[in-house]
């Protein structure tokens, strides 16, 4: 598993979508176990999905390191290094890291909510298992605005399937915002340029996005909750 990776497909959104002649290239839907392949909602979380890429502003517009599963399928350059005890995961993208042990321990106290969350992985075979709790529900999935709240928890399988190629799968669920648990797959293939390394990605270096997000009337992302019933 160690090496260089790359994603295959970019992470506009991970439900079924079309082109918009922009930036964002067509895709098919990573969601693998629902019968319409769409994210089950709730029906309050379904409305908010429909306007919150036009409500908040995209937290990697901020230059925020992409939660969990967005980790794994951000687009670009990945680095996936092993050593006894813990498997360390870098991102291109603004500086990201994450360090995922590899040998039993509890995870933090409840009330400690990080932007990765708090990863305790296992390894079956050849399969890396990593459990992720204690997120703080401050990102989202994709850039279409797909979130959820710091309820969530993810069970991920990094699966070597051959030389080059890393088959994810997450498991997703969050009681507070969809219906029922869900599962997305993606890939990362192995990046074999000779020479290649991850370069200094300082997203907050003239970053503007935010401020003019701002003058459009956009506000910063800051999680979600269900109503009061």
């Amino acid at each position: 598993m160690q090496g260089l990776w790359e994603r295959v497909y970019l992470s506009q959104n991970i439900e079924a979508h079309g082109a918009d002649g922009l930036n964002t290239q067509a895709g098919p839907s990573l969601v693998v176990d629902t019968p319409d392949r769409k994210i089950p909602y709730q029906p309050w979380a379904m409305e908010l999905r429909k306007e919150m890429a036009t409500r908040f502003i995209s937290p990697l517009a901020a230059c925020l390191v992409p939660g969990v599963p967005r980790y794994v399928i951000a687009p670009g350059p990945h680095q996936i290094l092993q050593r006894p005890g813990q498997v360390v995961h870098l991102l291109e993208y603004s500086h990201s890291h994450r360090v995922i042990p590899t040998t039993p321990q509890p995870h933090l106290p409840d009330n400690v909510r990080l932007y990765l969350g708090d990863s305790r992985g296992r390894w079956e075979g050849n399969t890396l298992v990593v459990d992720v709790t204690n997120v703080n529900g401050l990102t989202w999935i994709d850039n279409a605005g797909n979130f959820f709240s710091d309820r969530l928890h993810v069970m991920e399988r990094f699966t070597m399937v051959d030389a080059d190629t890393i088959h994810y799968e997450a498991r997703i669920d969050d009681p507070q915002v969809y219906t029922r648990p869900w599962t997305m797959v993606s890939a990362l293939t192995r990046n074999t340029e000779l020479g290649f390394e991850l370069f200094e990605q300082a997203c907050h270096e003239g970053n503007q996005s935010v401020e003019e997000s701002l003058t459009l009337g956009m506000k910063v992302y800051r999680g979600v909750a269900p109503p009061a019933r």
